[in-house]
């Protein structure tokens, strides 16, 4: 937890930005696993972390826009509870925690919101995306649930999106803390990976079990595989085998909730050969292109068709690309090989935010989100700001079914050269990925290097 006054000046900030109305931040509840006392490990909410700090179930934080009055709600424990649990603080003693003057239980909520609803106060609250917590809101504010997500508050939405979306020091330096957790995760996976015959799954479960020993769990579910052409390859079922590139897109969670992630493609067996070579440099150097050109008020957008033409420049040297490549990557060619977006930004959550939706996070009036496929999957296409934590993820993709479908459309043949795409049909895929700063002239890559370089990559696998 940072010192409380960090959460009440985010809270006052907060309150100001949407002027008037009662503002609800609702924790998440505990979601079981196979019987209702069996359950998955406690995420909070990002939101309510956020504002009201305390990473325990069951909690609802309330900001009254109009009185400046701050409210924590939740339930005392009983005997029964300490005696699996152990002593836990009182709810008045979670609330002056984090300098919050009053508490309640939650039927003293459900009161407080009825009484908003009948002097016709504005009840604002972000959209839940989780069914317990859309019931919840539900009844608290008796809307169908059907209609929750209708009635959730831009306005707030739109407040917290210009909050967290700037990092503070005590911010980055937690989101630091997670990518030297990532580090580990990801030299061991090079070093396991050198071994032929080893099962993805090994590599896989030494590196969540690396990002728990680090203090936090996996921030998203871990993707290993040698098939990386399949973007998200969450199976993990395969022995490595040389020849094949293994993408390794993982990080970790802190105890403080915040985020890294990280990905790194390397050779099975410690060595790339010439194709894999050549393929792997035109991803490094797309994504090498991308810290020199970020600095504030510069789309994101932009840089993301830098990096493809970059990408395209290295694959047309190697003859998969043909033509004019800025006229290429105009009409979407380069959808072919890069079917996603540059990057996202990146904070207490992996996709910090989204749970708002991505257009309101990654684009905004002056920039609205494309149709053309591949740049369509960009999830942060607006202005950079000082202070943004965003991810510079190019990657290069041979998938068997898109390759079969442009082909046979005949799509972008002035500038794809079917043929020799045709050879790489087994080859997979690579994806290189480091978390960025943006800083007051450019950015800062964070954390310890993590090695990147087909000459770094090599060392440390032999």
């Amino acid at each position: 937890m940072f010192k409380k006054e960090i959460y009440v000046e985010r809270r006052k900030r907060l309150a100001k930005d949407v002027g008037r109305g009662l503002i609800l931040i609702v924790g998440n509840t505990d979601a079981a696993f196979n019987y209702p006392n069996n359950v998955y490990t406690f995420r909070q909410d990002s939101t309510f972390r956020y504002f009201f700090a305390h990473n325990l179930q069951d909690l609802v934080g309330v900001i009254d826009c109009d009185s400046g009055e701050e409210y924590l709600f939740g339930e005392d424990v009983s005997i029964d509870d300490i005696i699996w649990t152990g002593p836990v603080a009182s709810m008045l003693e979670r609330a002056n925690e984090i300098g919050v003057s009053n508490s309640g239980s939650l039927k003293d909520l459900a009161k407080m919101v009825d009484e908003a609803i009948d002097t016709r106060r504005r009840v604002h609250y972000v959209t839940p995306y989780r069914t317990k917590t859309i019931n919840y809101v539900s009844s608290l504010v008796h809307i169908k649930k059907d209609y929750v997500p209708t009635y959730c508050s831009v306005e707030l939405m739109q407040a917290i999106i210009k909050q967290r979306s700037i990092k503070s020091v005590e911010e980055v330096f937690e989101i630091e803390k997670a990518i030297a957790t990532a580090y580990n995760m990801h030299v061991t996976m090079m070093k396991m990976a050198a071994k032929e015959g080893t099962y993805e799954y090994e590599i896989a479960g030494t590196m969540e079990g690396i990002a728990l020993a680090g203090g936090g769990p996996v921030s998203f579910p871990v993707i290993l595989t040698t098939h990386g052409e399949i973007l998200h390859g969450h199976d993990h079922s395969l022995q490595i085998k040389k020849g094949r590139m293994i993408v390794s897109d993982a990080g970790c969670e802190n105890d403080m909730g915040y985020c890294s992630d990280i990905t790194r493609s390397v050779p099975v067996g410690g060595r790339f050969d010439q194709r894999q070579k050549a393929i792997y440099q035109a991803v490094l150097d797309a994504q090498l292109l991308v810290p020199t050109l970020i600095k504030p008020s510069v789309p994101y957008s932009t840089i993301h068709l830098a990096a493809v033409k970059r990408l395209g420049e290295g694959l047309k040297n190697l003859g998969l690309m043909k033509g004019d490549i800025d006229a290429a990557v105009a009409q979407g060619a380069m959808g072919l090989f890069m079917p996603h977006g540059l990057g996202h930004m990146m904070g207490l959550d992996v996709h910090d935010m989204e749970n708002y939706g991505e257009n309101y996070v990654g684009y905004d009036k002056n920039h609205k989100r494309s149709s053309q496929f591949g740049l369509a999957s960009l999830r942060l296409g607006r202005e950079l700001e000082q202070g943004f934590v965003i991810t510079d993820e190019p990657g290069c993709y041979f998938i068997p079914a898109l390759i079969d479908q442009w082909k046979a459309e005949k799509k972008c043949e002035d500038f794809i050269n079917y043929a020799e795409v045709e050879k790489y049909r087994d080859f997979g895929g690579i994806r290189i990925e480091d978390d960025v700063l943006v800083t007051a002239d450019g950015c800062r890559i964070l954390g310890k290097p993590i090695p990147k370089t087909i000459e770094e990559i090599e060392q440390v696998m032999n």
